[in-house]
């Protein structure tokens, strides 16, 4: 049997690449975190604007996403949440331009924030159905992205949010809407 990353992942022999001189030189992206971990531990006994509001403040670690995806939390309140990011050519898909899933974590991350917000302590969530609609491209020249959430209708078992991801002149670039398991313990 040859291992997975034999076959779904080789690396890349330099000598048989064609048009490599034309490519450019190779980019690179250093990505560093925290336990994540340490961060959902205390976050178990906290009420979910506590330990969003902990986040922001520095007092707890960011998740590893928002290293991975290049974004970060920016404001919270009850049953909203903002995120903030600039995306930049790392993200782009094979048409030159910000994958489309880059867009859809922030708004999963925005709307899932929210509905956080309205939670007691040792009470979790996790996203169940997102609709993304994309409205316009984004591009690494786009500037900093803004995604807001908000809770439409909070639940015990299940709530629901939305979301939009704004350029920075303001104009909205993708609307969401979702739901979120409620989950205790």
């Amino acid at each position: 049997m040859v291992p997975y990353d034999d076959v779904y992942a080789p690396e890349p022999d330099p000598d048989s690449v064609t048009g490599s001189a034309e490519w450019g030189e190779a980019r690179e992206r250093t990505v560093r975190w925290h336990d994540p971990l340490v961060g959902a531990g205390a976050g178990a006994t906290m009420s979910g604007l506590d330990y969003l509001q902990s986040m922001l403040d520095g007092r707890l670690p960011p998740p590893p996403i928002a290293a991975t995806m290049g974004f970060l939390l920016a404001s919270v309140g009850p049953g909203e949440a903002t995120f903030v990011g600039t995306p930049d050519e790392s993200v782009y898909n094979p048409i030159g331009v910000v994958h489309g899933g880059f867009v859809c974590t922030l708004l999963d991350s925005a709307l899932g924030c929210a509905v956080h917000t309205t939670l007691p302590a040792g009470v979790g969530y996790t996203s169940i159905e997102i609709k993304v609609n994309y409205l316009r491209p984004v591009t690494a020249g786009s500037g900093e992205l803004t995604a807001r959430g908000w809770v439409t209708k909070p639940g015990r078992r299940v709530a629901f949010a939305d979301a939009d991801v704004r350029a920075a002149d303001g104009k909205v670039l993708a609307t969401a809407s979702g739901s979120c398991l409620i989950m205790s313990g």
